[in-house]
């Protein structure tokens, strides 16, 4: 039986379904979905509620923004080497968070820190802004974008690790947690922000969906469809950075699944870019929960 388009996005939706369930009932502790819904009063309510929840969610919204923007990455400068990270804004995000956790968060754990969450969305956001103008210099090149994303990556790294060796050893081990990626619990405000930044750039790529397609075609033939290459370029680039910023500044770097995750759609048959988009989102939250839940089942002592 052949799966149309359609199918293979709800299969996509069915395997991040999958993905949140698993990831709220296993952990250190087992939690029961049908006790904690039908009794508020029980610990599992309260564990559920607390704990899972909040962080399962974290990972569904961190699984889509990597996913969707790997996608339309990979659709707009046509290289499938192409990932959220790779147009530099993660590298000012990380630069950035570590000057605040190293001399501005008075020791504050990274996880927990406000200064250092905001100064790594700061970060990606000025690196945005610098992209924008580039971009109107090099007529919306992606080999121009590709190698400034690298260079302000490379510059980024070359500095934090200069600054890892003028510290104390635990700051230096702070560091490299958030330089590894992590999940935690966050509180619902910053969750909520985190969502809503997300949302949006999910949203402004799907809408430019059909240009992204009509750009696979070559840009002679985009523009003579009369879509503005460079407009374009400059929305797609804007929405993935300010998505990538805003995770990067709750979740530290997570990498391969923006990169990976496209490549997976494709291999269902999905080819339009809308619904690789869509079905990138959802295999992106399906593979965050799932190896969420897997670590807190590896190891019990550090995670509930």
């Amino acid at each position: 039986m052949v799966l149309r388009e359609r199918d293979k996005v709800l299969l996509c939706l069915a395997l991040a379904l999958f993905g949140v369930a698993y990831a709220l009932a296993f952990g250190s502790e087992p939690v029961s979905l049908g006790r904690a819904v039908s009794d508020t009063g029980s610990l599992d309510h309260r564990l559920l509620a607390t704990v899972r929840l909040p962080r399962v969610v974290l990972a569904v919204v961190i699984g889509a923004g990597l996913g969707a923007t790997g996608a339309a990455l990979q659709a707009l400068l046509r290289n499938a080497l192409a990932e959220p990270y790779v147009l530099g804004v993660s590298g000012g995000s990380a630069f950035a968070a570590t000057v605040a956790l190293l001399f501005g968060a008075g020791g504050a754990a990274v996880s927990a820190a406000p200064v250092t969450t905001l100064a790594a969305f700061v970060g990606g956001l000025l690196v945005t802004l610098a992209l924008l103008p580039l971009l109107r210099r090099f007529e919306g090149k992606s080999e121009s974008v590709l190698l400034v994303g690298i260079v302000v990556n490379a510059s980024a790294s070359a500095s934090i690790t200069f600054l890892k060796t003028v510290v104390s050893a635990n700051k230096a081990q702070e560091l490299l947690f958030w330089l590894t990626g992590f999940l935690t619990v966050p509180t619902w405000p910053a969750l909520l922000v985190t969502a809503l930044l997300v949302g949006l750039g999910i949203l402004t790529l799907v809408i430019d969906a059909r240009g992204l397609d009509a750009l696979g075609l070559g840009e002679a033939s985009a523009h003579s469809l009369g879509i503005s290459v460079r407009g374009l370029a400059a929305r797609t680039l804007v929405a993935c950075s300010l998505v990538t910023a805003a995770i990067v500044a709750v979740s530290g770097l997570i990498g391969f699944v923006g990169l990976l995750v496209p490549h997976g759609a494709r291999l269902l048959g999905i080819r339009g870019t809308r619904p690789t988009l869509l079905a990138s989102a959802l295999l992106g939250s399906a593979v965050m929960t799932v190896c969420d839940g897997s670590s807190r089942l590896l190891f019990r002592v550090v995670h509930t």
